[in-house]
């Protein structure tokens, strides 16, 4: 059997059998395509069914987020990853506590490199909130709210501003940075 579609002559709504030619002894076929989309359908096909259910899960998984942002916590000694969701709330509960943000991907060389030094530092300074951002596309809108243009940034914050800030592997310039920040 043979589908032969003609696109030379514009698309009717109102295809009729005279207007078909047969390919084959056994099947005939339209000689003009028909254009569905152009008619009026009340009935909501499967495909919008799923579109608004899918929509549903959306509202439900951001107002699920926003529930857990409201609970986020940081724990004291250790490194708590953070979201585009939970950061400012963890921030805003850290008080005047100096928070300490690492900013990452996932593929970053130098990244991977300093974050063991990164826990060694949160479990030393008890008093200050360690994070981590990892830059990826969920988190993008907060990146680019904190101004990253190169991974690892380490933005240091004290009453929910950003007072210092440390770009690259540099250990000990970070280290430098939160200990200004802490004494001021």
């Amino acid at each position: 059997m043979a589908l032969r579609i003609s696109l030379s002559t514009p698309p009717s709504l109102h295809s009729t059998p005279s207007q078909w030619s047969s390919s084959s002894s056994s099947s005939l076929v339209p000689s003009r395509c028909v254009d569905w989309s152009a008619t009026k359908r009340r009935v909501p096909s499967a495909i919008s069914m799923e579109r608004k259910r899918e929509s549903v899960g959306v509202v439900r998984s951001s107002l699920e987020a926003t529930q857990e942002a409201a609970g986020a916590v940081a724990v004291e000694g250790q490194v708590t990853e953070v979201t585009k969701d939970t950061f400012w709330p963890i921030v805003k509960a850290a008080g005047d506590k100096v928070v300490v943000l690492d900013m990452y991907t996932q593929w970053c060389g130098p990244c991977k490199i300093i974050a063991p030094r990164f826990q060694e530092l949160s479990e030393k300074n008890l008093d200050v909130v360690f994070l981590k951002l990892d830059c990826n596309q969920d988190n993008k809108p907060l990146a680019k709210e904190l101004g990253i243009r190169v991974v690892p940034t380490f933005k240091i914050l004290k009453e929910g501003k950003i007072v210092k800030e440390v770009t690259g592997a540099k250990f000990d310039d970070l280290v430098h940075a939160i200990e200004t920040v802490k004494s001021s």
